[in-house]
């Protein structure tokens, strides 16, 4: 250590001597070494000198790295004019290290760079030793290729500023040959190839910081000869050997160059595991072989490949080219993998469809399969057997064999039917595999606590076993739509995973049936999904009927199954108006829902979202608007507007039309007062003399009842008088609907010459101008006082109420004609009563005349017997009820 220091200052003195002072604008600084290349992660030392100057002293020095000082503690003072400097490298990047002088003079500092001087720092990593060194040499037509190839991996770290190169070096007896690289591989070529010849292969690492070499391969030349793979490589199927395949090949090196062995491996189609034939059975130099213990008909692929006949030297040659042969056919060697599906009937019947798959060991392509039907277990006579060829349109294939729907039975609940199906191919048939049905009420119980769930891709199942010593396996079956599949585990297993090629997205339906000796028990059923997703599809909601001013009913279809994909988990119902989204939340199973608290008059956006574990889908929007009023209230309102206008028209009607409304509903009843009855009948002057207080005032028409039978006599005398003018009461009075002027003559009942014909006359046409007979007031008794017929004419043309329609019947008794009385609705019992409704009728209107009867004694009233007067009838007492009611229809 001490001579290195010493040497270290002599060569300080000798480069100081070297630079005398010549030139004025010279550097009074040195720095050494110049330009090192220094090792990552080792100590830099450097050195300042100052020279041809006493301006400066070692003390004014100071060392930067880069743009920074470096402390005094790394510094060490060799001399006065001499300082050292020791740093750690880290950094790869190069940089810059200064030895600079801190005199504070102006002149100093700027004189053209005098006192400062830099070392350009370059780092890098030393080379380390090349690895794994491997060489080949390939075939090239029909020799080995003369150029040898090798790699190696290159280890270590390295810099732009110090790269690694490499030297490829193989050295034989005859020759030494290199070539040198920067990667981690290389070529030599070796003009020919040194078959049968020890080589020796080494790489060497080289960099300005120092040179390895990697470890030496020595080999035999042959060592290194990787040839092309075997050519024109057959399979031969052989029909009497339906378990082998006869493979040959063409070698593709003479063994003058290298001496062979070879290796086969072969699968069947589709499949991607590969059996290898082993090496001790094809180490020769061989080219052919028989593969054996295959599969009868099923087509496989063979590849063939070879080496250095060494087995612990060379390299492979790739995999030839694939040969392609099927193994000849053979007898099925074992069973259908027989199953069932059950169709239940709304007839207590149920279907069973027998399906089954191809054995699996068939050899060969099923032609028929060939069942037996027992639906009897006690009688072993009753099977029955049938051939069905295979139809391939019936099938369809799933977990890589074909699935075939045989026949459909029907079984009643209480039958037990037993199938059995062996298949058949050209050369033989399969054993034969049978499967028991029991009926409903035999059942065998199910598995209990039935688990489906997804996962890593897979669809697993889990049960509870049953307690049962019978069972025998368990069938695990999964369907979807019309496909079906199923799977076989073993009696011990109460957990598996379902083999089939499940789809995403897609609804299955698991079923798990436990076995019994062939004999199928209850299955318990799960539905699950393999992975759920967003439905693709929502249908739109809409409108039930009409909305209501303040709710509205909205229904919607189901999502179809293949849309849904996915359990769907809720429903929810969005509707908006202008301003404000609402939403509604349903249950799965619903399909319907009621809007309620809406606003009256106003438009909705509705839309329903369909919801599964993966996320939301919406349908589109459907729009409606809410009525104003409800519709009872509508009707209310407009039949009340209906009716206001209705009685405001009627109104308007009745101040127009008020003239007519008055006639037809009020019509003018003419006054018996001013009537000309007087003038027509002369036998019987009416006395102009004032009322007494007993008349009948205000009346136009009184109808009463007729007199005692002691007054028949006065009335036949009267009827006399009657017809003796007969002839000019015609000229004087009108019949029915006539008037006083004489507008259409027609019979009165002074006119009627017989009874009957004042009955017919009364009860067709009568007239307004008849006797009245003074009598009491309708309910009272007539008084005993004689009373005097007036005659009194009505003016109008109203018909005759029934009582005057239909007058009282007229008998003859003797020579004269007796009336017969009606029954009056009033009696009078006295006089007294009379001129009681005499003076109550005397305060009725005022502007009708009054006309009363002439009261007069019985004695007086009696006329003169007369011949004339036996001709005359007896004037007809009518009585006329008030007309209240305005006229009767005509």
């Amino acid at each position: 250590m001490v001579a290195a220091r010493l040497l270290q200052l002599l060569g300080l003195v000798c480069l100081s001597s070297q630079f005398p002072a010549r030139h004025e604008f010279e550097s009074h600084l040195v720095t050494v070494p110049q330009n090192p290349v220094l090792e990552i992660g080792s100590n830099f030392t450097a050195t300042c000198i100052i020279i041809n100057t006493a301006e400066a002293t070692v003390d004014d020095l100071y060392w930067n790295l880069s743009d920074s000082t470096i402390s005094k503690e790394h510094y060490r003072k060799i001399n006065g004019t001499a300082l050292n400097v020791t740093i750690p490298i880290l950094k790869e990047k190069p940089e810059w290290l200064y030895c600079l002088c801190q005199k504070k003079m102006p002149y100093i500092i700027l004189n053209n760079g005098k006192f400062i001087q830099g070392i350009w720092l370059q780092k890098g990593y030393r080379p380390e030793k090349p690895r794994n060194l491997s060489c080949i040499a390939v075939q090239e037509k029909t020799i080995i290729s003369p150029t040898i190839t090798c790699m190696w991996e290159a280890v270590g770290r390295q810099t732009k500023e110090v790269p690694v190169t490499y030297t490829l070096i193989v050295k034989s007896s005859q020759e030494h040959n290199s070539s040198n690289t920067t990667s981690n591989s290389g070529h030599i070529s070796l003009g020919t190839y040194p078959n049968f010849m020890p080589l020796e292969i080494w790489v060497e690492a080289r960099n300005k910081l120092g040179t390895v070499e990697s470890e030496h391969l020595n080999k035999d030349a042959n060592y290194f000869i990787k040839t092309n793979p075997p050519s024109e490589v057959k399979a031969i199927s052989e029909k009497s050997f339906p378990n082998s395949l006869l493979i040959n090949w063409s070698h593709p090196i003479q063994s003058v160059y290298l001496k062979l062995m070879y290796q086969i491996r072969f699968c069947t189609l589709g499949s991607h595991s590969w059996t290898y034939v082993p090496i001790a059975d094809t180490d020769n130099y061989i080219q052919f072989y028989r593969l054996q213990n295959l599969l009868p008909d099923t087509l496989y692929l063979i590849q063939v490949r070879c080496k250095n006949y060494k087995k612990d030297e060379g390299y492979w040659s790739d995999w030839s080219a694939n040969a392609t042969e099927r193994t000849p056919e053979g007898r099925p060697t074992s069973k259908p993998d027989l199953w069932k599906t059950t169709i239940e009937s709304g007839t207590g019947e149920q279907h069973v469809d027998i399906i089954c798959k191809e054995p699996q060991f068939s050899n060969g392509r099923i032609s028929r399969f060939d069942i037996r039907i027992n639906k009897d277990k006690l009688k072993k006579e009753g099977w029955k057997r049938e051939s069905i060829p295979v139809n391939m349109s019936q099938t369809h294939t799933s977990s890589q064999r074909s699935i075939f729907q045989l026949k459909r039975i029907s079984l009643t609940d209480k039958q037990f039917v037993k199938v059995c199906v062996a298949a058949t191919n050209a050369v033989g048939t399969s054993p034969e595999a049978c499967l028991a049905i029991p009926a409903k009420a035999h059942e065998r119980p199910p598995v209990e606590e039935l688990k489906v769930w997804p996962h890593d891709g897979q669809l697993y199942v889990e049960w509870k076993p049953p307690n049962s010593t019978a069972l025998s396996e368990y069938v695990i079956e999964w369907a979807s739509g019309s496909n079906i599949d199923w799977q076989r585990e073993n009696r011990t297993t109460s957990r598996a995973a379902i083999k089939g090629n499940l789809e995403r997205f897609v609804l299955y339906n698991v079923s798990v049936y436990p076995m019994y000796a062939g004999l199928t028990g209850k299955a318990a059923r799960q539905e699950a999904f393999l992975e759920q997703g967003v439905p693709s599809q929502v249908p739109s909601v809409k409108l039930k009927g009409n909305p209501g001013p303040y709710e509205a009913e909205l229904v919607w279809e189901e999502i179809p199954q293949q849309a849904r994909r996915g359990f769907i988990t809720a429903y929810k119902i969005f509707y908006r108006n202008s301003t404000t989204i609402m939403h509604v939340a349903v249950p799965a199973n619903t399909t319907s829902c009621t809007l309620k608290s809406l606003s009256a008059n106003t438009r909705y956006d509705v839309w329903i979202q369909a919801s599964t574990i993966r996320g939301s889908a919406n349908s589109s929007q459907h729009s409606f608007t809410t009525p104003k009023y409800e519709s009872v209230e509508g009707i209310v309102v407009g039949a009340s507007i209906g009716f206001l206008f209705l009685v405001l028209m009627v109104l308007l009607l009745c101040i127009y039309k008020k003239d007519a409304i008055e006639e037809n509903f009020w019509p003018r009843i003419p006054d018996p007062g001013e009537s000309t009855i007087g003038n027509w009948s002369p036998d019987y002057p009416l006395k102009a003399e004032t009322p007494k207080e007993n008349c009948l005032s205000g009346i136009s028409v009184l109808d009463v009842g007729v007199c005692d039978a002691k007054h028949g006599f006065e009335e036949d005398k009267s009827s006399l008088s009657l017809k003796k003018d007969k002839y000019l009461s015609e000229e004087h009075s009108s019949g029915i609907g006539g008037s006083s002027c004489m507008s259409s003559p027609r019979q009165s009942v002074s006119d009627s010459d017989e009874g009957a014909d004042i009955v017919d006359t009364t009860a067709s046409t009568v007239q307004y101008s008849s006797v009245v007979a003074s009598s009491g007031y309708k309910g009272q008794t007539p008084s005993s006082q004689p009373q005097h017929s007036i005659f009194s004419r009505s003016e109008s043309t109203q018909p005759l109420l029934d009582s005057e329609e239909n007058p009282d019947v007229l008998v003859p008794e003797g020579s004269h004609f007796q009336r017969y009385p009606r029954k009056s609705h009033f009696t009078q019992s006295s006089q007294e009563k009379d001129t009681a409704v005499c003076k109550d009728f005397k305060q009725l209107d005022d502007d009708q005349q009054d006309f009363c009867a002439f009261e007069e004694d019985a004695e007086q009233t009696k006329l003169p017997h007369s011949p004339e007067a036996d001709l005359m009838p007896t004037a007809a007492v009518s009585s006329y009820m008030p007309q209240l009611g305005g006229y009767r229809p005509q």
